[in-house]
């Protein structure tokens, strides 16, 4: 994801190098603030904190953890309390469907259907089901590197993602006799 020796400048005062990495990294903490919170404003400012602590806290990064891990410790928390401070809210934005031309528009209309049938099934998971989730099939995170990030048991993460995975059939059990809502 970044290169170690621009971390270690960024951790020796390199200004440079730290706003490099800043750059470098803002999309993928930008990305999984919005897997989270499911919202775009409060993802950016998720993103925009998370930014902040980790240009402050630079220096305390100790390379025992994947710098990776370490982001992503830093932006989930920071979204889980977010979370817990704040009712979710629904973007219009979300809710717009543009077409494209030469493009099957009931294909589109049903994609658009079964994503936000996916991602209303993930909010509706609980908070720490949702969080396994997101880093593992969204983030792409392995389950080790979840347990870092999450500081939990690889056991209870597998736990967690199991029981994640059940919630989540039942709650599209629709799609999966070949049902479509609407």
């Amino acid at each position: 994801m970044v290169e170690p020796g621009l971390i270690k400048a960024a951790q020796s005062g390199d200004r440079d190098a730290l706003i490099t990495l800043l750059r470098e990294i803002e999309t993928h903490v930008y990305r999984t603030a919005y897997y989270i919170l499911n919202n775009e404003q409060d993802a950016m400012d998720a993103s925009q904190e998370a930014l902040i602590r980790i240009y402050t806290k630079i220096g305390s990064y100790e390379e025992k953890a994947q710098f990776k891990t370490w982001i992503q410790r830093i932006v989930t928390n920071i979204c889980i309390d977010k979370f817990r401070r704040s009712k979710p809210t629904v973007s219009i934005d979300e809710h717009e469907m543009v077409f494209r031309e030469k493009q099957n528009v009931e294909d589109e209309v049903l994609s658009a259907y079964a994503l936000q049938d996916i991602r209303s099934a993930i909010d509706k998971l609980p908070e720490h089901h949702r969080t396994v989730v997101v880093l593992r099939y969204l983030q792409d995170f392995s389950y080790n590197e979840i347990a870092d990030s999450l500081d939990l048991p690889l056991n209870t993460v597998k736990s967690y993602l199991f029981r994640a995975r059940q919630q989540l059939q039942s709650l599209l059990h629709d799609y999966q006799k070949g049902g479509v809502r609407g």
